[in-house]
């Protein structure tokens, strides 16, 4: 039975990690920015006990799964029921070039052009990754990461294969 938690910056692949290792494994997989943020515009974070009850549905009706997501408040829910976890350790540069050729994400954007649209912002937000002290930063995913005692890896390049 896995349960894999993912995370990483934006862009540093842990959305084709882990769907890569859902194919291969079985799992069921979550994005944890389907239940992060309200449908709202501007977006707007969704309160935690509303992600946290979502979670836990998902979770009740999956046995095997892996979630990924930057959050580390949504993460830290999951790390207690999670058998390993992988931390995508990328550069900035490196996720500023993926996020530069990610293809188009449904779930996230109406269309290629409006996932586009965003990506200057997107960019700015990488870039910030190691300054920042919120939920989303390098020092709060290196906390989860270390502070984890099951089984975990840090990966420092892109995953081809799984």
């Amino acid at each position: 039975m896995s349960k894999i938690l993912v995370f990483g910056n934006s862009g540093s692949g842990k959305s084709t990690f882990s769907k890569q290792i859902a194919r291969k494994l079985g799992l069921a997989h979550l994005d944890l920015d389907v239940l992060a943020w309200l449908p709202t515009e501007p977006p707007k974070r969704m309160p935690i006990e509303e992600s946290k009850e979502k979670i836990n549905d998902f979770i009740a009706e999956h046995e095997s799964w892996v979630v990924e997501g930057c959050y580390t408040d949504l993460l830290e829910l999951l790390k207690h029921e999670a058998s390993e976890v992988v931390f995508m350790d990328l550069t900035v540069e490196q996720c500023i070039a993926n996020a530069k050729s990610r293809p188009w994400e449904p779930h996230k954007y109406t269309s290629k052009e409006a996932q586009d649209a965003n990506l200057d912002m997107l960019i700015d937000w990488i870039k910030d990754y190691t300054f920042r002290s919120d939920s989303f930063s390098y020092e709060s995913h290196r906390r989860l990461y270390e502070s984890f005692h099951g089984k975990k890896i840090a990966y420092t390049e892109n995953q081809a294969h799984t």
